[in-house]
């Protein structure tokens, strides 16, 4: 296919060009903006594309590296060549896939849209890791030694928000005297690196010495900023990543990490897609089944990671219980101080 790149976990596009029939989905295609190397966002939904491919014996085409512009043409090409499915892994792609899913009638999934639903067509997944942030905030109260920590974040999408609302909500259950920075990239500087390590260096001067980071290819910047910018008490400062597990790239600033599992997401959209009920609910992950959890790395301390897999319990057996907020605006209002563009 010219101009896309494509890479393929075994390729079988049999079906044709139209309507899937339920039980025919022989493939489904995952597209991504950026590539499925970036240990978060991207990589997180390729791999977990290629194991609810597995799990369900249905083929996977990886369309990776596509950008955030307009993504039309290569979701008309996949659907001509014959996938079953088209998820659209990308909050800047759910205006277009719905309108080439009505097009093509070929089925897509998107984010950010939990009132896009329609039967048989489109399906949502904006997804929450907010649970795992709470426990990143109580973590991140307990280990903070200026009484100050940042949330830097490359948008506000629903999924980056009720995150920054849930590490808002467990920071202030541990220690409501702790002050959270937030600050904005950009509207949508998901692959901003440059602007990352920008605005966490200007987070970490006012005082931050935990930096709760949510940005795809901007969350580098983020990381390096942590690296080579000292806390103003002149120790080190910790970062907490999302979404993916960065463990092999630290340099000993990798606290813990939000981890997302989406590969029960996708196998639930193939199943509903195969039983004629793709289109009609929504997605979640969370702490109970496993597909949120908290990154345990060597530069925890033991006894405070304990105490937050204590947290963690209680939150499974309904001890705790976080609310997610998608809003921008209430959750700014969660905050210290906000610093937005």
């Amino acid at each position: 296919m010219k101009g896309l790149k494509l890479s393929v976990s075994a390729i079988a596009l049999a079906l044709s060009f139209g309507a899937v029939n339920a039980a025919e989905v022989k493939s489904i295609a995952v597209l991504t903006p950026e590539q499925g190397t970036d240990f978060g966002w991207n990589q997180q939904g390729v791999d977990a594309a290629k194991a609810a491919g597995e799990k369900t014996g249905v083929e996977v085409v990886v369309a990776e590296g596509l950008g955030y512009g307009d993504v039309r043409p290569t979701l008309r090409e996949l659907a001509a060549d014959g996938v079953g499915l088209m998820i659209a892994h990308a909050s800047g792609y759910n205006t277009a896939a719905p309108e080439i899913a009505e097009e093509t009638k070929v089925p897509v999934a998107i984010v950010d849209t939990p009132t896009g639903l329609k039967p048989g067509l489109v399906a949502d997944y904006t997804l929450s890791g907010h649970e795992g942030a709470y426990l990143a905030g109580r973590l991140a109260a307990k280990v903070t030694r200026t009484g100050t920590v940042g949330v830097v974040v490359s948008g506000e999408p629903p999924s980056w928000n009720s995150q920054s609302a849930g590490f808002a909500e467990g920071v202030k259950a541990e220690n409501p005297d702790v002050k959270i920075r937030y600050a904005v990239i950009g509207p949508a500087a998901y692959a901003d690196a440059a602007g990352g390590k920008r605005v966490t260096e200007s987070v970490i001067a006012a005082g931050a010495d935990v930096i709760f980071g949510q940005g795809n290819g901007s969350s580098f910047g983020m990381l390096q900023a942590v690296e080579t910018t000292p806390a103003t008490d002149g120790g080190k400062v910790f970062f907490i990543d999302v979404i993916g597990d960065k463990s092999s790239l630290d340099k000993g600033n990798l606290l813990t990490s939000v981890v997302w599992d989406m590969t029960p997401v996708y196998v639930a959209m193939i199943e509903d897609l195969k039983a004629d009920k793709f289109g009609t609910k929504s997605y979640a992950i969370g702490l109970a089944d496993g597909s949120v959890k908290l990154l345990e790395t060597k530069n925890l301390p033991a006894d405070k990671w304990a105490e937050v897999m204590a947290l963690k319990d209680e939150m499974i057996a309904g001890k705790i219980t976080v609310t997610p907020e998608f809003d921008a605006a209430k959750v700014r209002a969660m905050m210290t101080d906000v610093a937005a563009p």
